[in-house]
């Protein structure tokens, strides 16, 4: 696994450059931020699939009690893919970064690698309360602090930016950050019903979000 790892991040750092000046000031191209963050992202998805540990029978019930971490990690899977996704339209639509936004876009990362092992949590304890409750926590501070990447590449680009624009009030946005705040404390009532919000947040952002694509496209 360690080899798989060092593989992905080593290629990705080739990919890393600073771009020039802008405006008599020092500012960073946005490859190196989008190269990291693939290679990070890329990691993330190889640790959760090999957290599935091989069943020792060879038939399909020996797959029966893989049924939990399976279903964790297939939501963890398309959550991590909807952020992914979300991450590369929203650095298409900069051209430059700043250290706040390097640091926002690392503070989003952070929460993200901790999805594997609340992935994992999750499924060996077969939903259980407290592993529930954590997992949205996660849910939670990953949308927040992609909501801050967001607001940090809006005020650098400007306020009449496309980005700024496309961006808009993102209802979609507060409505997740909602529910998951809803679905925590919800974890201690039903555990079930904690899971099945964080399911329908996932839904509702499978749904392509073309509004950057859009804003760009004119």
């Amino acid at each position: 696994m360690q080899y798989v790892i060092l593989e992905i991040f080593i290629s990705n750092c080739r990919r890393f450059r600073i771009q020039a000046t802008f405006q008599g000031k020092l500012l960073m191209g946005k490859n190196r931020l989008e190269a990291f963050s693939d290679g990070v992202i890329a990691i993330i998805i190889t640790i959760m699939v090999l957290e599935m540990k091989v069943p020792h029978g060879d038939d399909l019930a020996a797959l029966y009690s893989l049924i939990p971490v399976f279903i964790s990690y297939v939501l963890s899977f398309v959550y991590v893919g909807i952020y992914w996704n979300n991450h590369h339209h929203l650095l298409h639509a900069v051209q430059r970064i700043n250290g706040p936004i390097l640091w926002a876009n690392l503070h989003l990362l952070f929460w993200l690698s901790l999805l594997p092992f609340v992935t994992g949590w999750m499924g060996e304890n077969h939903f259980s309360t407290w592993p529930v409750a954590v997992y949205g926590m996660v849910l939670l501070m990953a949308a927040i602090a992609y909501s801050i990447l967001e607001l940090a590449l809006v005020r650098l680009q400007g306020k009449d930016s496309e980005l700024a624009k496309a961006v808009g009030r993102d209802y979609k946005e507060k409505i997740s950050l909602v529910i998951y705040a809803a679905a925590i404390p919800l974890s201690f009532v039903s555990r079930w019903i904690a899971f099945s919000l964080y399911v329908a947040v996932a839904v509702m952002w499978v749904v392509p979000d073309r509004r950057i694509e859009k804003k760009l496209s004119h």
